[in-house]
C-alpha cells in the first residue's frame, strides 16, 4: 500500500491548505468524493449517530465502506484501530479521520463538526428543558424506538465487519478473546488493546502481507500541534486569567479528563460521574443517570454528555445564561484535542502499516476491535430491550444478567418492525429510524411502553 501524503499541512490556518492525501486505490474502493459530497453524507452521518460508539461506528462502517466505498475495511479498520490507542471517544476520532483521509485537514475539520454539531444542539436545548422542568417522558419514548431500530443497524453492520476483517483462525480467536476478557470478566480496555498489539508482534509479525520496507517518515507536523495545542488551551488560561470561576473550573476538569481517560466514551463517562458528583458536587447522581440518559438517546457521540454536565454545574451558579456558557466550554474542551490527536498522529498510519512489527499489531487490534464492538452492542441491546439489569459474580467472571420480567415486549416489536423495513424492505436509514421512534412514541402516548 503506498503511503499517501508526508504531512497535512502547517499549523491551523497553513494545515487548511494543505495537499489532500491521496485514497488508496484497491479493488472495490470508489474514487474520492468532491467536498460537497462528503459534507452531506458526514452530516447525515451526524443526524442519524445515534446509540452510542458501537452504533456510530456501525454507520460510518455502513455509508463510507459498504454502500460508498470511499474507504477501504482495511483502510477503515486500521484508523479505528489507531483510534483506540487514543484518549477520548473513539467515533469522534474515526470520522475526523474519515474526512481528513478524503480531504485534509479542512475535510477533518468539517467531518469532526458536522458529527458533533446536530447531537451538540439536541442535548443542549433538552438541557435547558431539564434544568426547567426535569424529565420529559414523550422524550424518552420517543428516542427508545429510535435506540430499538440502532440495535438492529449495529448487528448488520457487526456481521459485515467480522466477516471481512476475521479472515483467519488467529483473527477470530484475538476477537473471541477480547469480547470474554471485556464483557464477561471486565478487564481494562487498554490491557485487553494492548495484549492484542503484543500478540501480533509476536506470532504475526512474519505473515503480514506485503510489507513496504521503503516507506519514508513523515515530517512531524509541529505547526498543527502547536496551532491545535494552542486553540485547545490558550482559552483556558484566559478562563483562570479573567473569570477564574465555575467557568474556568469546568474547562479544567474536562481538559484533564480529554487527557488521562483511555478506552472509550464508556471508559470517560464512568470517571466523569464520579468526579462530578462525588467530587465536585455539580450535579445529583438522578440527574446525572437522566444525562447519560439524554446523551445515550440522542445523534451524536455519546461524550456529549459532558455538555449537559457542564451546562448543570455552571447553571446552578448563575442561571441558564452561565448555563450556556458552561456547556460551550465543556464542549470545546472535550472536542478540540480530538481533532488535535488526529491532526498529529495520522499522517503516521500509512507509515506504520508499511512496518512488518507495526502492521502486525494494527491488524491485531482489528481484530480484537471486532470483539470490542460486540461487547459495546451486546452491553447497548441488554440496557434497550431490558428495563433491569443485573450484575452477578463467579469467581473472575463479572456478567450481566437480565431481569427477564423487565423485557419490553413493545421494544422487541418495534426492533422487529426495523428489521424488516431495512433488510427486506430496504428503506432508506432516515425512513426506518423515523417510523420506529413514532411508533413507540405512538404506543407510549397510549401507557404502554
Amino acid at each position: 500500500m503506498e503511503a499517501w501524503a508526508l504531512t497535512v499541512g502547517a499549523g491551523v490556518r497553513a494545515s487548511f491548505t494543505a495537499e489532500v492525501p491521496d485514497i488508496m486505490s484497491s479493488p472495490g474502493t470508489l474514487p474520492p468524493p468532491s467536498f460537497s459530497q462528503s459534507a452531506a453524507v458526514f452530516a447525515q452521518i451526524g443526524i442519524l449517530s445515534f446509540g452510542g460508539p458501537a452504533a456510530q461506528i456501525a454507520l460510518m462502517q455502513r455509508e463510507l465502506v459498504d454502500q460508498r466505498g470511499w474507504l477501504d475495511q482495511g483502510d477503515f479498520l486500521r484508523a479505528l484501530s489507531f483510534c483506540m490507542f487514543l484518549p477520548g471517544p473513539e467515533a469522534m476520532q474515526l470520522v475526523t479521520y474519515a474526512g481528513w483521509r478524503l480531504h485534509g485537514t479542512l475535510g477533518g475539520v468539517m467531518a469532526g463538526g458536522l458529527f458533533v454539531a446536530p447531537g451538540a444542539l439536541v442535548v443542549l436545548g433538552l438541557s435547558v428543558v431539564y434544568a426547567a422542568l426535569g424529565q420529559v417522558p414523550l422524550v424518552a419514548a420517543l428516542f427508545l424506538g429510535v435506540q430499538a431500530s440502532v440495535v438492529v443497524i449495529i448487528a448488520d453492520a457487526l456481521w459485515r465487519m467480522a466477516r471481512r476483517a476475521l479472515i483467519s483462525a488467529q483473527a477470530r480467536l484475538l476477537a473471541g478473546l477480547a469480547f470474554t476478557a471485556l464483557f464477561l470478566m471486565q478487564v481494562p480496555f487498554p490491557a485487553v488493546i494492548g495484549c492484542a498489539a503484543l500478540a501480533g508482534v509476536v506470532f504475526g509479525r512474519g505473515r503480514v502481507a506485503r510489507a513496504v520496507f521503503g516507506a519514508a517518515l513523515p515530517r512531524f507536523p509541529w505547526q498543527s500541534l502547536f496551532g491545535w495545542g494552542a486553540m485547545w488551551l490558550v482559552p483556558l488560561a484566559g478562563l483562570w486569567l479573567f473569570e477564574g470561576g465555575i467557568l474556568a473550573k469546568i474547562g479544567s476538569f474536562f481538559a484533564g479528563l480529554a487527557v488521562v481517560t483511555f478506552g472509550g466514551a464508556y471508559a470517560v463517562l464512568a470517571f466523569m460521574a464520579q468526579r462530578a458528583v462525588t467530587d465536585l458536587g455539580w450535579l445529583s447522581t438522578a440527574a446525572m443517570m437522566d444525562g447519560l440518559g439524554l446523551a445515550e438517546t440522542t445523534p451524536g457521540p455519546l461524550i456529549l454528555v459532558t455538555e449537559f454536565v457542564g451546562y448543570m454545574a455552571a447553571h446552578g451558579v448563575g442561571g441558564w445564561t452561565l448555563g450556556l456558557a458552561g456547556a460551550g466550554v465543556a464542549l470545546w474542551m472535550t472536542f478540540i484535542p480530538c481533532f488535535l490527536w488526529i491532526f498529529v498522529g495520522a499522517p503516521y498510519l500509512d507509515f506504520i502499516s508499511t512496518r512488518p512489527a507495526l502492521s502486525a499489531a494494527l491488524q491485531a487490534i482489528s481484530a480484537a476491535v471486532v470483539g470490542v464492538i460486540a461487547n459495546l452492542s451486546l452491553w447497548f441491546a441488554l440496557h434497550v430491550i431490558f428495563t433491569t439489569l443485573h450484575s452477578v459474580t463467579f469467581g473472575p467472571l463479572h456478567l450481566i444478567w437480565p431481569e427477564w420480567g423487565s423485557l419490553r415486549p413493545v421494544t422487541v416489536g418495534v426492533m422487529a418492525v426495523a428489521a424488516i423495513t431495512l433488510f427486506w424492505r430496504r428503506w432508506p436509514l432516515a425512513y426506518v429510524l423515523g417510523l420506529c421512534a413514532g411508533l413507540s412514541a405512538l404506543i407510549a402516548a397510549n401507557g404502554s411502553v
